[in-house]
């Protein structure tokens, strides 16, 4: 899609456009394709990497720019980046039906994704896999939110399937044993993936009780498993709930 400004001459390529109606009238933003949900979600924080101008227009297609009146009258201002980043946050963005679906199946497997890797089944104190919360997802008949965030609907999801499955919010609590060869590379190796090391011994061998994410728990048991050709151990000593509020999803 190429669209034609004549108001300052710039050929807008690759366009999404974001709508909003406000008092009355319709204002556009042009932005580029992919950026918008990723500002949305909040891995995109530079507004420049989101617009493809910084303006505001009343048709984006035929390049007319919204007069300066009309945004003061609308949005209580004239800070075009403060109107600009209402609109992103609030406005409908323009998207073929296709578009929209595969955009919305895609968010759909982000949830499932984020909801395994900070649940657990406090039966079994492992996680979900992700299909299994996909399917029930979709038994509830969850329906995704195109503009809000991933991170916010997985809460939401959460709470949702504390009705039809066991899941808890919570840290899995890990006691490892490595042979003292392996300890020091190891831990190296460990360390982004840990949350909080709760104790730690290095004697003969490396015994640590640390706290992680469920979602790290299969990377952790196969890294220890490979890297000590099955010298080392790990056990699952008891599941830390994460209350709300506690801990904002990162």
């Amino acid at each position: 899609m190429s669209i034609f400004t004549p108001t300052n001459q710039i050929r807008l390529t690759n366009v999404a456009i974001v709508r909003m109606k406000k008092g009355g009238k319709r204002f556009e933003i042009a932005c580029y394709k992919n950026k918008v949900m990723s500002w949305r979600s909040g891995a995109e924080k530079d507004l420049d990497e989101v617009l493809q101008t910084d303006k505001v227009f009343i048709n984006v297609s035929k390049g007319q720019v919204a007069k300066k009146e009309d945004l003061s009258k609308a949005f209580g201002t004239d800070d075009v980046t403060e109107i600009c980043k209402q609109i992103l946050a609030k406005g409908e963005l323009q998207v073929s039906d296709k578009e929209r679906q595969t955009q919305l199946e895609q968010m759909f497997r982000d949830i499932a994704t984020i909801v395994t890797e900070k649940c657990v089944n406090p039966e079994t104190k492992r996680p979900y896999t992700v299909s299994l919360i996909e399917r029930a997802m979709k038994d509830i008949h969850y329906s995704v939110k195109a503009n809000k965030s991933t991170k916010q609907q997985a809460l939401e999801v959460i709470r949702q399937l504390k009705d039809s499955i066991q899941i808890q919010r919570a840290h899995m609590r890990l006691r490892f044993v490595l042979p003292a060869k392996d300890g020091k590379r190891l831990k190296e190796k460990l360390k982004p993936l840990i949350k909080v090391v709760e104790s730690e011994d290095f004697d003969d061998q490396l015994e640590m009780v640390c706290l992680i994410d469920p979602g790290c728990y299969r990377e952790i048991d196969e890294l220890i498993r490979c890297e000590t050709k099955g010298k080392g151990s790990l056990e699952v000593l008891s599941l830390k709930d994460v209350e709300e509020g506690d801990e904002r999803l990162e």
